[in-house]
């Protein structure tokens, strides 16, 4: 009987243990955790502090005493490993509370599964007691018996990743004034910046004082409250901070066992998720990956892919032959009444590599509704893709919308990771009824549009481009009717879509055109009306005047 030895308790170690058990009745397997709790529901703590979930227990998916009686595994919370002596194949131990006491464990084979930590930076004052992070289960309890106690009305969120998202909307709906802090430029970073605009403009729309650009530049602690000063010079006081910059790897304890670490602290591993020693994995935060897109090596500390390496280690371990092929980081967050969701490279990441718009890759922005129009109730979806400029090779894709959002960037994730094309997009035969999609679903219309793009029936422009190119004439081809009831340019040329054949004369061959239509669709037919009188110059504005009023705030 051999026996594996899994470090952390959490996603990736608690995974490992389990598939392990079903593969392997007869393993030796122990399980070491740190902390007081295994098997927790991370994802879901911001949700407890804003009384969503509001039965604590409902987080702890697998209780200890279920791991020990269900799957048979020796369970040692409050335990640390402190050293892997890789020539004896031993670990050592340092439990906690009152009965301290350190031992060593003997392994055939160990899992690192340690994960990562909450980075605090150094800045003045980050060591008040009034600032938090959100990581564990006694993180929660801590900020929820602060709201318990009825005291706290402001507070600062330093931070606009997943976490920071997602605990501004749950103080917020516990009735806090919540400030939401971000040094870049936008919130999300998966997202491009037209995108995250949207998030921004929702976000304030639910009266949150947002701040971006604009990092911490120091703490300052007072009797009753901390002040958060800003690198502009705004000062901002409130109860409490939660802090949520991002997260580093668990990797010390493998560093000083002399395993291999990339740059950023991630564990080098190969695609069995073998470490550079073959007695020892390692899986979830705390590795390196290899990127799904690019081929290459990153870092992703998500959920999703820490459950699956979990399963892959515990294959390997039990002698079934698994690999992982990479991570595309298939995302999503709930922003207050919007979902935002990414899979794949997004247009920043691509240009950082080098990548030139219009040379390289394409990319396209739609806008299409949750479900079919004329059935109550249907949200609009904006939907943004990103591909190679033949189209046999999809970047990435993002999508911003009320509902629905999940299930099409899950489509979109699921052609990457098949390597689908575009032009597959348009032959996905998805399921139709009024009530849940169209008949052509936003994921069709994405690779219909795509292809047109490609085969130079259809010219989109950027979503700056009235700002870039002062001399770009706005031709609104909108109905009366809606000019009368909504939105209208101040500047620019009406011809109604209906009166484009007789009136497309008043145009001038000479000067570049960029139609407007509401979501892009009627815009593309007149594009097509005008290339084919002869003008070379036109274009459509990216999912129409919707996301134009959106993006800029207009009426």
């Amino acid at each position: 009987m051999s026996k594996t030895i899994i470090i952390g308790g959490v996603a990736a170690g608690a995974g490992t243990a389990t598939r392990l058990r079903r593969l392997k009745e007869e393993e030796d397997i122990i399980l070491f955790e740190r902390g007081e709790y295994i098997s927790y529901a991370n994802c879901g703590l911001p949700y407890h502090v804003g009384d969503v979930i509001d039965d604590r227990e409902m987080l702890l998916v697998t209780k200890l005493q279920v791991m020990k009686s269900r799957y048979g595994i020796d369970v040692r919370n409050n335990s640390e490993v402190v050293k892997i002596d890789r020539e004896n194949k031993k670990v050592t131990v340092r439990t906690k509370g009152i009965e301290k006491k350190e031992y060593e464990e003997s392994y055939d084979n160990l899992v690192i599964a340690t994960g990562s930590s909450p980075i605090r930076p150094r800045i003045e004052g980050i060591d008040s007691e009034k600032i938090m992070t959100l990581w564990t289960v006694p993180d929660t309890d801590k900020i929820v018996n602060i709201l318990k106690m009825k005291k706290a009305k402001k507070v600062a969120v330093v931070g606009g990743g997943f976490i920071g998202i997602e605990m501004t909307e749950n103080l917020k709906n516990v009735g806090l004034e919540v400030s939401l802090i971000e040094a870049a430029d936008q919130v999300m970073a998966p997202m491009d910046i037209e995108m995250a605009q949207l998030l921004h403009k929702n976000i304030r729309k639910n009266q949150i004082d947002l701040h971006l650009g604009d990092g911490v530049s120091k703490f300052v602690e007072n009797e009753n409250n901390i002040t958060v000063e800003l690198s502009s010079g705004k000062k901002i006081t409130v109860d409490f901070v939660v802090l949520s910059i991002g997260v580093r790897p668990n990797s010390q304890l493998a560093k000083e066992a002399g395993l291999e670490i990339n740059e950023r602290g991630g564990i080098k591993v190969d695609n069995n998720l073998r470490t550079s020693d073959k007695n020892i994995y390692a899986a979830g935060d705390v590795i390196e990956v290899t990127d799904f897109i690019f081929k290459d090596k990153t870092m992703v500390p998500l959920a999703g892919p820490a459950n699956k390496q979990a399963r892959i280690v515990a294959d390997n371990i039990a002698g079934i032959k698994s690999t992982y092929k990479g991570t595309q980081g298939s995302s999503i967050a709930k922003v207050f009444d919007y979902a935002a969701a990414s899979t794949g490279a997004n247009e920043k990441t691509l240009q950082k590599r080098g990548l030139v718009r219009d040379k390289d890759y394409k990319s396209i922005i739609i806008t299409q509704n949750s479900h079919a129009a004329y059935y109550p109730g249907a949200k609009p979806l904006f939907l943004k893709l990103i591909f190679s400029m033949d189209g046999n090779k999809i970047f990435g894709a993002q999508i911003i919308g009320n509902e629905m959002v999940d299930k099409r960037i899950d489509t979109i994730a699921t052609a990457i990771r098949f390597n689908a094309s575009v032009f597959d997009l348009t032959e996905l035969e998805l399921s139709y009824a009024p009530p849940f999609s169209s008949a052509k679903d936003p994921v069709n219309m994405a690779g219909y549009v795509a292809e047109n793009v490609i085969n130079g029936y259809e010219d989109i422009c950027e979503w700056d481009e009235l700002e870039k190119n002062p001399e770009a004439v706005i031709l609104d081809i909108r109905e009366k009717k809606e000019l009368e009831k909504g939105f209208r340019f101040e500047e620019g040329i009406n011809i109604p879509l209906s009166k484009l054949r007789e009136d497309y004369k008043k145009l001038d061959k000479e000067k570049n055109y960029v139609v407007f239509c509401g979501i892009g669709v009627r815009a593309y037919n007149a594009s097509r009306i005008l290339q084919q009188k002869g003008f070379k110059n036109v274009k459509i504005y990216p999912a129409g005047l919707r996301f134009y009023k959106e993006l800029y705030g207009k009426n």
